[in-house]
């Protein structure tokens, strides 16, 4: 019995599925999950490094601009409010500290759900503080959740530690 056989030209166009299979399998090259975490990891510490650094003049030294505006520019938008931030002082010490360390963190993929934790409780303070800032705010949210479902990557040191605990020959 003979078949029918169809012999392509040598210089035939690939057929839309061809292509379709061909651009997701470069996609799937460039977006790694690891690639995706390390971004992440990076696009979220930058905004709140940016912001921390600015309220220091030097090592722990707080700087008296952000001491001001947690005594009276910031408020709380809370029901019945909006109400002054409790122990300025304080406040702006801790959102200093916190804008510094879970950004260094995040980038280092140290500890870095709970780096992303912090993160995420900051930006909920942020979101009460300037509402209208919710398109940001919860941006940097998902950000942070990610981190904290799908972890650091392998490009990380948690990624390394994990390795160097785990390895059987220790």
């Amino acid at each position: 019995m003979i078949s029918e056989q169809r012999i392509a030209p040598a210089n035939a166009l690939p057929s839309f599925g061809e292509l379709v299979d061909r651009a997701n399998a470069l996609v799937r090259t460039i977006a790694t999950p690891s690639m995706v975490q390390l971004v992440l990891r990076l696009a979220l510490a930058v905004p709140f490094w940016r912001s921390g650094i600015l309220k220091w003049t030097g090592f722990f030294k707080l700087s008296d601009v952000a001491v001001t505006l947690f005594t009276d520019e910031f408020m709380l938008h809370l029901p019945g409010g909006p109400y002054h931030y409790p122990i300025p002082a304080t406040m702006a010490f801790l959102s200093g500290c916190g804008e510094v360390m879970f950004p260094v963190l995040l980038v280092l993929g140290l500890g870095t759900r709970f780096a992303a934790l912090g993160l995420l409780f900051m930006t909920v303070i942020v979101e009460l503080t300037v509402p209208d800032g919710w398109p940001v705010h919860i941006t940097w949210a998902a950000m942070a959740l990610a981190i904290m479902a799908y972890g650091p990557g392998r490009v990380s040191l948690d990624h390394l530690l994990c390795r160097f605990v785990m390895r059987p020959d220790h």
